[in-house]
């Protein structure tokens, strides 16, 4: 059965006029429209996607992911509390659904089918599938029990798969966050948050379960520089201040000479500094202090100390404390650099989570991959050396900033992709296969891929499961569950 497009070219429609025969290297089903094909349906897979389907009508995009259920890092990373941020679904949802679009789930690239073969069928790959991997901290003890990535941590809550069997032990009373940004500060308040907050979300069950009966009352979030160099946002940082039953504790000398320094910051970092400022050394007003005489949870800032060791217990095997070292800042503002006092410092606690940025992995030898930067080498989006193959999102810049961010890199690399094939640089006027020659393959190798109408259905399933227990949605939390329905 020939689809529309498949056999003429639209010159050919226009001016109905038969297309010549195929030559013979070329398969009569395949089109002559461009196919290009996106690895990862997180943010940058998308809006990678969106432009490119925006920009260049005639252009049959096909989105591949790993697990059977689409949107990445806003499913997985966005933390349950802030619904509003994951709004972008709609706009997704829009692109996946657009007819030059399709989602094929549960395919991992580099193992169901390599990154070769999805060159040999499409015009261009476009590698978007972010930063599954975390920095080690490379101290002494980061393996004992009790220690855990923030990636992990909020893949636990947040229905990962891979993360489900973490069950993080929440039986002590002192948690310890290393890193300041916004992914900290989200374990932090997840970790500080009443119960009843968190059943209204999306948080998994088990979460949910294991949060309720949980001991912890104090949360340290740990930085190896100052308050002028912190990485959260204020968004994040006005939510800790405002959570209901904690309180804030900061250590004055901390922020000595960081009043005098807030006049000579750009507005956003000023702002950010300001409510820091007013939080730690601002006596509050009779209303707040009453409330937070009252909180029975406290958080608290400590600035200028790096993890040298995670302490265990008398038996060896969990965490029971951390030993930090005491830093002072050379130089001054962003560029301000962190250097070792001979202070150290050790924090009892029984929970140590690392927050301390994630890093994209290799996924097939033929991709050119720097290991020291953890991204794949790139000018604006083109890997470099590899005609055809391009890159967005975290792989492409490393794991930094929000999704608007990824947002604008992954619109330039569709756009590099774009004057590419406009130019004649990219070659798009021999027919390419497409998904019909990979869906060949994957039948041959066992894999069913979750198109996107079967994902509708995973989704009706979590909200009627959601709406039973009174929360936006409950999550299937195993690829096996999802695939059943």
């Amino acid at each position: 059965m020939l689809f529309q497009g498949e056999l003429y070219c639209s010159a050919s429609i226009r001016g109905f006029i038969k297309a010549p025969p195929p030559p013979k290297t070329q398969s009569p089903f395949s089109s002559c429209r461009p196919k290009v094909c996106i690895v990862g349906s997180g943010p940058a897979g998308f809006y990678t996607a969106q432009h490119l389907i925006k920009a260049r009508p005639d252009v049959d995009v096909d989105i591949y992911e790993r697990l059977p259920v689409p949107f990445g890092l806003v499913r997985f990373g966005v933390a349950p509390d802030h619904p509003e941020v994951k709004n972008v679904i709609n706009t997704f949802t829009q692109t996946a659904k657009h007819t030059c679009c399709s989602f094929y789930g549960n395919v991992t690239v580099g193992k169901d089918v390599s990154v070769g073969e999805l060159q040999q069928a499409y015009h261009a790959v476009v590698l978007s599938y972010g930063a599954e991997g975390n920095r080690s901290m490379g101290v002494p003890g980061e393996d004992l029990a009790g220690v855990y990535s923030a990636k992990d941590f909020v893949g636990w809550y947040n229905g990962l798969p891979s993360c489900q069997e973490l069950s993080p032990d929440l039986s002590c009373e002192t948690a310890v966050i290393l890193g300041q940004g916004n992914v900290a500060l989200d374990v932090a308040r997840i970790l500080l948050s009443p119960i009843d907050i968190l059943k209204k979300t999306d948080i998994t069950q088990p979460a949910l379960e294991a949060l309720a009966e949980s001991h912890v009352r104090r949360v340290l979030i740990v930085g190896r520089r100052g308050p002028v160099q912190i990485a959260c946002t204020i968004k994040e940082l006005r939510e800790m201040v405002n959570l209901p039953d904690t309180r804030p504790e900061m250590v004055a000398a901390d922020f000595e000479g960081v009043k005098d320094a807030v006049k000579d910051l750009p507005r956003p970092r000023k702002r950010l500094t300001e409510l820091m400022l007013k939080t730690a050394m601002e006596i509050p007003g009779e209303k707040e202090q009453e409330r937070r005489n009252n909180a029975s949870r406290v958080w608290s800032f400590r600035f200028f100390r790096s993890p040298i060791e995670i302490m265990a217990d008398p038996d060896n095997k969990r965490t029971a404390g951390i030993r930090l070292a005491v830093n002072k800042l050379e130089g001054s503002g962003d560029g301000a650099r962190a250097v070792l006092t001979g202070e150290v410092e050790d924090v009892s606690c029984g929970l140590v989570i690392s927050s301390i940025g994630y890093k994209s992995l290799p996924i097939d030898p033929s991709v050119p991959f720097d290991s020291s930067k953890a991204i794949v080498p790139n000018s604006m989006g083109r890997v470099q050396q590899a005609a055809g193959l391009y890159c967005s999102g975290w792989l492409k810049t490393g794991p930094t900033g929000v999704i608007a961010t990824t947002m604008n890199n992954s619109f330039d690399t569709a756009r590099s992709l774009v004057e590419d094939m406009d130019s004649g640089t990219l070659d798009i006027s021999a027919a390419k296969p497409g998904s019909q020659s990979i869906s060949g393959l994957l039948e041959k190798r066992g894999v069913k891929p979750v198109i996107f109408s079967d994902w509708e259905k995973i989704d009706s399933v979590e909200m009627s499961r959601g709406e039973a227990a009174g929360k936006p949605r409950e999550k299937l939390l195993t690829v096996e569950e999802m695939l059943g329905h």
